[in-house]
């Protein structure tokens, strides 16, 4: 099939998000200005530079009370937010983190997660994520052609690494099993890594 967006697709649901898979998951961590923490999921999550490291969410739609999703608004108020990594382990409190909680809400005493403190910035981290990158907004993008749709950028300025996440000075993803997002309401998690040596350049 073939089918420009702006015309639709006539399929029962939008297959475009199962056409970019696996997504990471970015699970962000901030504070209001009143110091109140929040926690959201984002499938649209990545790594964006090794170095220095950077790392982008983009927050789609609005609060259900109108306007920017908290995540977004705390993080241009503070210019901070903690990426968690999620896991099949954490799955359901990062499932339940995504309900659309009311403003000011603490999804961590709603999903029932403990927290860490962070040691470059406030925003807390999620005590049983074996990753989380502390960071500090570089920039937010305001998307053009829909209302409340922004990208935020951030740079990394500290890395946690659960101790039982190495293996041999490498994180061990099949230990971890980080979730994914696929298309629709799946989900999938890493449990199968296998090596592809880099062959590199061609002759000509």
């Amino acid at each position: 099939m073939f089918y420009k967006p702006e015309d639709g697709h006539g399929l029962p649901r939008n297959p475009l998000v199962s056409c970019v898979v696996p997504r990471p998951i970015g699970w962000i961590s901030t504070l209001d200005v009143d110091g109140k923490p929040n926690l959201a999921p984002y499938s649209m999550f990545n790594l964006v530079r090794y170095d220095p490291p950077a790392v982008m969410f983009s927050a789609n739609g609005a609060h259900r009370d109108g306007g920017l999703k908290d995540t977004v608004v705390n993080a241009r108020a503070t210019g901070e937010f903690v990426y968690n990594m999620a896991t099949w382990e954490l799955r359901d409190q990062c499932n339940d983190s995504s309900t659309f909680f009311d403003r000011g809400v603490n999804e961590f005493d709603a999903t029932g997660l403990a927290t860490l403190p962070s040691r470059m910035v406030k925003p807390p981290r999620v005590e049983r994520s074996p990753v989380q990158f502390e960071c500090r907004v570089s920039f937010i993008i305001n998307l053009p052609g829909a209302e409340n749709n922004s990208i935020v950028f951030g740079d990394v300025v500290g890395i946690h690494i659960a101790d039982w996440a190495l293996k041999d000075g490498l994180v061990d993803i099949e230990s971890i099993r980080p979730l994914a997002r696929m298309g629709y309401l799946d989900f999938t998690s890493v449990d199968n890594v296998f090596p592809m040596p880099q062959v590199g350049v061609a002759k000509t």
